[in-house]
Formats: C-alpha cells, sequence, structure tokens
C-alpha cells in the first residue's frame, strides 16, 4: 500500500536574535555562526539579517534600502527621481557586495540616507508616517523598485540563499549593530525570491518569522484602511505592519499587543476574573481582524527592544537564553549553545506570552539621542 506524502515540512524556517542591552555594538560573525548551526531548517530559499546601530554617522536620517530587480536601469532612474522630489537625499551608495558569493542574479541594491521634505498635504503627516507614505508609493507604483529597510540608523539585508550565503554577499562580517535577527527560509505557500526574504521591515520595525498565517487575507485588508500595502508575496509582511500599527502609532506596549495577536481562548476568558475579563474581551473585540491565526513564531526588533513571542498553542518553537547583558532568542537551543555554550538561563516561554529585552536606561538614551 502507498502512503500519501506530505512534502511541508512543518517545523522548518531558523530564527535567531542577539542583543546586548548594554548597548554594545557588535560583528555579525556569531549570528552567522548560530545560523550555520540551523542550517537544515532552511532550503536555499531565503536568509536575512536586521541590524540595529549600524549607521551611527548617519543617525538622524531614515535609511532606504531599496532593491532593484533584475538590475532595471529605469526602475532605478524612476526611484531616484521619486526621491529626489520628496526627500532631502545627504548620501546615497550601492551597498558593497561580494561578486563570488554563493548567489544566483542578485538584483541591484542601493542604499539613501534621507531626510522628509513635505509639502502640501502631507505636511500635517508625522515624519514616520510621510515616510511610510512614501515606501508604499515606491513599493506599489514603482515596476521591479521595493524598498526592504527604511529606519533609521539600521538596515535590513536579505536574499535567496542561505543565511551564511547571504551574509557573504553583503559581507555581514563587517558591520556592527547591538541588536541582530536573523532568518533561514524554507518557504511552503509562498514564492523564494529576493523581496520575500525575512527580515521584513517597515521605518525601524523588522520581524522574522516560522510558521503559516492562515488569518493573511483577513489581516491584510484590515491593515489597508490604514495605509500599508502588501506588495513583497508573502504572509510574514503584515506582521512588520501590525506592530507597527500597534505599537508606534497607537503606542500599545507588547505585553497588550500580544493579547491581540495570540489571544487567551474563549473557554480561558470566561473563566477570569471580572477586570481581566473585560480587557481580554475588549481586545478581542475591538482587534478582531488582527488575530494572527495558524502556527507561528516571531522575533521582531526596534530601536531599543527586541522580542519573541509565538502563538498561543506555541505550535512552533522558540528558546530564550541569557549571558550576562546577551539576550538570545532562536528557533533552536543548540544555535545559541554553539555561540554561546554557558549561558546563564535558558528557557521555553509560554504560547502567546513575549520574552522582551530592552536596552538599559543609560543605553537607550545613547541610541535614542
Amino acid at each position: 500500500m502507498i502512503k500519501p506524502r506530505d512534502d511541508k515540512d512543518f517545523q522548518a524556517c531558523g530564527l535567531f536574535g542577539v542583543m546586548d542591552r548594554s548597548g554594545r555594538r557588535f560583528n555579525g560573525k556569531m549570528v552567522v555562526e548560530a545560523m550555520k548551526n540551523m542550517r537544515v531548517r532552511g532550503n536555499g530559499l531565503g536568509g536575512g539579517f536586521a541590524v540595529y546601530g549600524l549607521y551611527p554617522e548617519y543617525k538622524d536620517y531614515y535609511c532606504l534600502h531599496v532593491m532593484i530587480q533584475d538590475w532595471n536601469e529605469d526602475a532605478k532612474r524612476e526611484v531616484d527621481k521619486f526621491l529626489d522630489a520628496n526627500f532631502d537625499i545627504v548620501h546615497d551608495e550601492e551597498i558593497p557586495t561580494n561578486e563570488d558569493a554563493n548567489v544566483v542574479n542578485p538584483p541591484l541594491f542601493w542604499r539613501y540616507f534621507v531626510y522628509p521634505q513635505k509639502k502640501g498635504d502631507d505636511k500635517r503627516l508625522s515624519d514616520d508616517d510621510y515616510v511610510i507614505k512614501k515606501v508604499m508609493y515606491i513599493n506599489t507604483k514603482i515596476k521591479d523598485a521595493y524598498v526592504i529597510s527604511s529606519g533609521k540608523n539600521m538596515g535590513v539585508f536579505k536574499g535567496v540563499g542561505f543565511p551564511e550565503d547571504i551574509a557573504e554577499f553583503f559581507m555581514i562580517e563587517k558591520y556592527k549593530g547591538y541588536i541582530w535577527t536573523a532568518h533561514s527560509r524554507f518557504p511552503t505557500n509562498t514564492p523564494g525570491w529576493w523581496g520575500g526574504a525575512h527580515p521584513f521591515c517597515i521605518l525601524d520595525w523588522t520581524v522574522v518569522h516560522n510558521g503559516e498565517i492562515s488569518s493573511y487575507g483577513t489581516n491584510k485588508r484590515y491593515l489597508e484602511m490604514f495605509g500599508y500595502y502588501c506588495t513583497l508575496q508573502t504572509d510574514t509582511e503584515v506582521m512588520a505592519y501590525a506592530f507597527d500599527l500597534l505599537m508606534r502609532r497607537q503606542r500599545l506596549p507588547i505585553e497588550i499587543v500580544a493579547k491581540i495577536l495570540a489571544p487567551p481562548m474563549w473557554d480561558i476568558i470566561d473563566h477570569m476574573d471580572e477586570k481581566r475579563k473585560k480587557l481580554y474581551t475588549t481586545l478581542r473585540m475591538v482587534y478582531a481582524p488582527l488575530l494572527i491565526n495558524g502556527p507561528w513564531t516571531v522575533i521582531v526588533a526596534h530601536h531599543g527592544e527586541m522580542f519573541g513571542l509565538t502563538d498561543r498553542i506555541r505550535l512552533r518553537p522558540i528558546t530564550a537564553g541569557e549571558k550576562g547583558d546577551l539576550l538570545f532568542l532562536s528557533s533552536e537551543e543548540s544555535a545559541i549553545r554553539a555561540v554561546c555554550p554557558n549561558l546563564d538561563r535558558v528557557w521555553t516561554p509560554h504560547g502567546g506570552e513575549p520574552v522582551i529585552g530592552r536596552l538599559k536606561e543609560k543605553a537607550l538614551k545613547k541610541v535614542v539621542e
């Protein structure tokens, strides 16, 4: 008898994040080594890195990493013209890459350090919302051009290949930051292409994700009402926009956001005390379209903070570890111990409960000034 075959690997994709809560910047070597330890979790169709504290000499300017598919010269000229009309460009350059790296048909990558020049009705927008509006324009209106990173003093580097291939291509070990997140992709329902690799970014919010978001359609339509448009052909994109909406624009803490994206079941809410029952019922009713269904784990970062979160019944693994000021988050404990064997503490968080790392007060002040 021939047994039915299921080609999906439901435990794939490798996630890793490390933060120095003292604000100390370090290069990407440790992160690359951790990802090598989880090579079997990917299939070579996507890898990437996010780095915070990356551009201290331009820390007051938004840095746009723009990907130009097929080295489309018309797209590059249109991007240049659009940015020149809407921003002061203080510096721009091709992102350095290693031509000998083991990648196939890479796009052109260019970075622009810019300051908003708001005109007309756009003057009512905050700088952040103005940047989002212009990023969405490029991603939806300029063929073959995609902004893959748009925050200050940080950047995303990603593409098609294993993480170590992408690290070699972008020469990641030359960069330094106080937070690093990384991803090894094993796509199941979406294509493996350069723009669809993780991390996903809007402003300084980045997300790496393992799993599948079965509520993608509902989540996507809800976010479109707030001016976020998904163009990168993968479900994870909604996560980045959801965190920006809830935490930056609506100023909700991650402790509350976790209960919106991964809320307790109704039967659990029914047995809570009246105060908590009212809170969780309100969150579920007001933010019903942002409930993230399906098996998933994310590591999310923005300046000053990194956290990990799983779906409410923990269908995807995540492990946390600490060593002094270092906080680690990973799909596997083995990846953490590969780069830090003698941990002070290691644990597995409960489903729907965030593991949160924040910069110490003095370090945070230094980063945001």
